[in-house]
């Protein structure tokens, strides 16, 4: 496997890693794979910082182990420069459509990849 394959392929684990309640809901696990300069803008609009997502996370939707959970699909990635890779996926929600766009970045060996920013666009029903 080539090097930016994978690259991408670490990213997107990472990604499948935090949908998953028990990374969720755990503040030491997602916070390994959060950038400590992480900013996401939410299907909401809201804007996140790490401190906040991290704060908040284990209540968010998809954090319980007995509640809906994200189904991902359609993921792809793309290496922009060393370090660096943008993620373009969909997630389904209980029942909610989402189009998510993402980039992480590689630190140090210790580190590894993080996401560093995330933008999640709601989709309203009936739309391709």
């Amino acid at each position: 496997m080539d090097g930016a394959a994978d690259d991408v392929n670490q990213a997107i684990a990472g990604e499948l890693q935090l949908m998953d309640p028990r990374v969720r809901a755990s503040r030491e696990r997602a916070g390994q794979l959060l950038d400590p300069e992480f900013v996401e803008v939410g299907g909401s609009g809201r804007r996140w910082t790490y401190e906040a997502m991290f704060a908040e996370l284990p209540e968010h939707p998809g954090s319980s182990a007995d509640g809906p959970r994200y189904e991902p699909s359609e993921i792809s990635g793309v290496l922009l420069a060393p370090g660096l890779v943008h993620l373009t996926f969909e997630t389904t929600l209980g029942g909610r459509r989402t189009r998510h766009s993402s980039i992480w970045r590689k630190g140090d060996q210790a580190a590894g990849w993080r996401m560093y920013y995330h933008q999640a666009t709601r989709v309203p029903p009936g739309v391709n």
